[in-house]
């Protein structure tokens, strides 16, 4: 969380189980890495961990995470809208 703090500018918030709860709970934004992870394990090399250097690691998820976001980039755009990068 310090790395994330210095180096990106960014603050982690851990969001916590309900304590009175047994059940599933929907937790908010959980859906996004969960989408996340899915994109990421619809390539085959994520499937088992045989890379020995955690460097192997970051180069295939860095490379599986490319992959959707060029397809998002390159989706055709509406009629009438201008082509690019669409923002939701």
């Amino acid at each position: 969380m310090t790395w994330a703090k210095r180096h990106l500018n960014l603050t982690i918030k851990t969001v916590a189980r309900p304590k009175d709860t047994s059940n599933f709970v929907l937790l908010p934004r959980h859906w996004v890495v969960e989408r996340s992870l899915a994109w990421m394990m619809n390539a085959r090399q994520h499937a088992r961990d045989y890379e020995r250097l955690i460097q192997h690691s970051e180069t295939l998820i860095t490379r599986s995470s490319i992959t959707p976001m060029t397809r998002r980039l390159t989706r055709p755009s509406h009629p009438g809208s201008s082509p690019g990068l669409r923002i939701r």
